[in-house]
């Protein structure tokens, strides 16, 4: 559906904590990306499906994408239109095989699967390859839905809520804020056990290291990488050389805004380190598993963090975990976007929501933070900021912004 029909589809499903919406904007947004496993992708036909260029986004009236490049089955590369609906029954719906638009169209990318025997014809009764995207997603239909989300409240330049917050008494925005961090904690832990029940402990901990490692703009890329290249692939002598093992133009890096810091190129150098460091790393995470303070969320995070000695914890993961080469905010988000919730899935025997909620901040949206600072009570600059408040307060802002709408 291009952007000035009648209104974008969305597709209301059940999440852990209730409806949430997905739109069929954000399913072009991850064909955009090429967010989603690659390898393997076939029609509904059988015929196998290579992705060599998605396409050019179409915010105009037509097909979604423009001239992709496909190969489709053994035939030689075709270029043409491709055509996304959350639902098969849609291309019928908007009219699409009587429009001459599109005449071009060369794949049908739905999310759902459609009826048994439904097929996709165009305005001379050809059938068209349709491809369901959701067995392939690299993620719960909620994660990209809460990622989406996320970002959009990064882009905003005000917020509109902090008014809204400042009304509640102290004790009403501090109980807020810890229900909405504790549904914070629950999703990345079932969004890491989702991850687990695909590919395992060791895939998983490789898989979420390098996607967190692409930062804002690089994730789906990393996560590609990581999904074409296995831990095998990383650990030992017979590592490729890093220019040679990531061929930049093979892949689709955003390099636009990027500190040099954030370089891809560079954080894949951090990562083969770490692996030649500590090449059985996900195995020492899950032995360090049990042996992490097991402390109180609704306490003090100074008191906390001193006698739970969080500090010294931080430089035991670190150096035990990724062999020194990762630090600061970056470790920390490794730390409560990966291994925190990738063990908590792994283990029921040890609740590690209290150290996620004091652990260190990492790297949030900035905005949020200061949103969080702005909100604090007179006289609270004791209070100290860590890493399950500020994503408590993430977390009820983007309830609020989807139940106003």
């Amino acid at each position: 559906m291009s952007a000035p029909e009648s209104k974008m589809a969305v597709a209301e499903i059940q999440g852990i904590y209730g409806p949430f919406t997905f739109s069929e904007q954000l399913l072009q947004k991850i064909w955009a990306q090429g967010a989603y496993d690659q390898s393997r992708l076939c029609a509904t036909d059988g015929v196998g499906i290579k992705v060599i260029n998605p396409g050019k986004w179409n915010r105009l009236a037509g097909p979604d994408f423009k001239h992709a490049r496909l190969q489709l089955g053994q035939a030689g590369e075709r270029v043409g239109d491709v055509e996304l609906h959350l639902r098969a029954d849609d291309w019928v719906a908007h009219g699409h095989a009587k429009d001459p638009a599109y005449r071009n169209v060369i794949l049908h990318v739905v999310l759902f699967p459609p009826r048994p025997g439904q097929v996709t014809r165009n305005g001379r009764g050809e059938p068209i390859p349709t491809l369901v995207l959701l067995p392939w997603l690299q993620h719960d239909l909620e994660e990209y839905a809460a990622e989406a989300a996320v970002e959009n409240l990064s882009n905003q330049t005000e917020t509109g809520m902090q008014d809204r917050l400042r009304q509640m008494s102290t004790a009403d925005l501090e109980a807020q804020l810890l229900a909405a961090s504790n549904r914070r904690w629950e999703q990345k832990r079932h969004f890491a056990g989702l991850r687990l029940g695909k590919v395992g402990w060791e895939e998983a901990c490789h898989q979420t290291a390098l996607e967190i490692l692409g930062y804002r703009y690089n994730r789906v890329p990393m996560l590609n990488l990581a999904m074409c290249h296995p831990m095998r692939d990383w650990a030992g002598s017979s590592a490729l050389p890093r220019d040679e093992f990531i061929a930049l133009r093979e892949q689709k890096w955003n390099l636009s805004g990027v500190r040099p810091a954030n370089h891809p190129r560079k954080r894949l150098g951090q990562y083969q380190h770490w692996i030649q460091a500590c090449p059985d790393w996900p195995q020492r995470l899950l032995d360090l598993g049990g042996k992490l303070p097991q402390v109180p969320a609704n306490e003090s995070t100074r008191e906390v963090r001193r006698a739970g000695e969080l500090s010294g914890w931080r430089v035991r993961l670190r150096e035990a975990i990724t062999g020194s080469a990762m630090g600061g905010t970056r470790l920390d988000t490794l730390v409560c976007d990966g291994f925190l919730p990738l063990l908590a899935s792994r283990r029921d025997d040890i609740n590690l929501f209290g150290l996620w909620y004091h652990w260190f901040l990492g790297d949030l949206p900035g905005r949020i933070v200061t949103a969080l600072r702005q909100i604090e009570p007179p006289g609270s600059g004791a209070v100290v900021l860590c890493q399950g408040r500020v994503q408590g307060l993430l977390g009820w802002m983007i309830e609020q912004e989807l139940a106003d709408h």
